[in-house]
C-alpha cells in the first residue's frame, strides 16, 4: 500500500528479569516494519527498562535506527558486566539445561540476602546493581524530552499496595529501579518518601492508560510464563515461581477489565518457549542467553508480523 500512512500502535511491554532480551528482539524487529508508528509505550521491570531505553535512543531525531542501536548497546553492556559478577552457572547447572542457575551459590545467596533485609534503605549488599548501567546507558534528559512517544511506567507502593504510574515527563534513574524491584533479592526503592516494589505485582504491562491513546492498536509483548512444566525445588524458585504467578494474575485481571471493542489488541508470546527454561533463569546475564533470547524474539514478531501485520488497524487478533 504505498503512500498509506503507518498505523498507530501502543506497545505494552511485560515485565520478566532478563527474559526482557526476548522483548528486545521483538522491539528490533517491529522498529523495522514502517507500517507501525509507536505511539506510546508500557511497562513493568524489565518491560519498563526497555521501554525507556527505546525513547533514549529514537528521541532527538534518532527515530527507528537510534532506537535500534540502544537497545543493542544495553543488553550488550549488561551481558558484558554480567561476566564480571560471581552470578554464574556451575557445572551442575550446564549439565541441568534450561540456562539454570539454581546451583549457583551466587543466586542462592543473593535470594537469601534479599529475603532476610527486607524493605528496607538500600546498602551496598541490597541496591539493584542495574542502578549504575541505567546511569550510564541512559540520558534521561533526553527520555523526558522525547515528545515522539509517551510512556508508562509502574511501581507497586509498598504500604498501600496500590499502583502508580511514572509518565515520561517524571521518569529518572529511581523511578525505574522502583518499577524493577523484585522484593525477593532486592530493597524497596524509595520515591517521594515512599517504598516502592516491582509494578509487575499491579500492571505487567499496564494497559489501562492505552484507553487514552485515541486510534491505536494494542500489542502485547509478553514474556513471563503462566505454566511450568516443573514444581519449583529450591526457595528461591519458590520466591520467583509465586512473583510469577502473581506478575500473571495483574496482567490477565487488567486485560479482562478492558472494553471488549477498544482497543483493538495483539499479542506476541514467548511464554510456550520461556516457560521450558528454570526459573532462575530469570537472572541469567550471559551473553550467550541473551543472544538466544533476542534471536527468539525477532523470530516471533517476524511471524507475527508475516500473520497478523495486515490486520493492524482493523480487527484484533488477540
Amino acid at each position: 500500500m504505498t503512500g498509506a500512512l503507518p498505523k498507530k500502535v501502543c506497545l505494552g511491554l511485560q515485565g520478566a528479569g532478563t527474559y526482557g532480551a526476548y522483548t528486545w528482539g521483538v522491539l528490533d524487529r517491529l522498529l523495522d516494519d514502517e507500517r507501525f508508528l509507536i505511539d506510546s509505550l508500557s511497562g513493568s521491570s524489565s518491560g519498563a527498562v526497555n521501554a525507556v531505553v527505546l525513547a533514549d535512543g529514537y528521541a532527538r531525531g534518532g527515530g527507528r535506527r537510534g532506537a535500534q542501536q540502544a537497545l543493542r548497546r544495553f543488553w550488550t553492556a549488561l551481558g558484558q558486566a554480567f561476566m564480571f559478577t560471581p552470578l554464574q552457572r556451575t557445572p551442575l547447572d550446564h549439565w541441568a539445561g534450561g540456562w539454570t542457575m539454581e546451583f549457583s551459590p551466587a543466586y542462592q545467596m543473593l535470594e537469601m540476602a534479599g529475603a532476610l533485609i527486607g524493605p528496607v534503605p538500600e546498602t551496598p549488599l541490597s541496591q539493584n546493581p542495574l542502578r549504575k548501567l541505567l546511569a550510564a546507558l541512559i540520558d534521561f534528559e533526553r527520555v523526558r524530552a522525547c515528545e515522539e512517544l509517551q510512556l508508562f511506567v509502574a511501581a507497586t507502593n509498598v504500604r498501600t499496595g496500590a499502583g502508580r504510574i511514572f509518565m515520561r515527563e517524571e521518569l529518572d534513574v529511581q523511578k525505574v529501579l522502583a518499577s524493577a524491584c523484585l522484593p525477593t533479592v532486592f530493597a524497596a526503592v524509595e520515591v517521594d518518601g515512599e517504598a516502592y516494589w516491582d509494578g509487575s505485582y499491579i500492571a505487567n504491562p499496564p494497559l489501562a492508560p492505552f484507553l487514552q491513546r485515541d486510534g491505536a492498536d494494542m500489542i502485547i509483548v509478553r514474556n513471563n510464563p503462566v505454566a511450568r512444566a516443573q514444581a519449583p525445588r529450591t526457595m528461591a524458585d519458590i520466591g520467583n515461581r509465586s512473583n510469577e504467578i502473581a506478575f500473571n494474575t495483574s496482567y490477565l485481571r487488567e486485560l479482562n477489565a478492558l472494553p471488549q471493542a477498544l482497543p483493538r489488541r495483539h499479542l506476541i508470546s514467548g511464554v510456550e518457549l520461556l516457560s521450558g527454561y528454570s526459573v532462575s533463569s530469570k537472572l541469567n546475564g550471559e551473553p550467550a542467553f541473551l543472544q538466544h533470547l533476542y534471536q527468539h524474539g525477532h523470530t516471533a514478531a517476524d511471524n507475527w508480523l508475516a500473520q497478523h501485520g495486515d490486520a493492524v488497524g482493523i480487527a484484533s487478533t488477540l
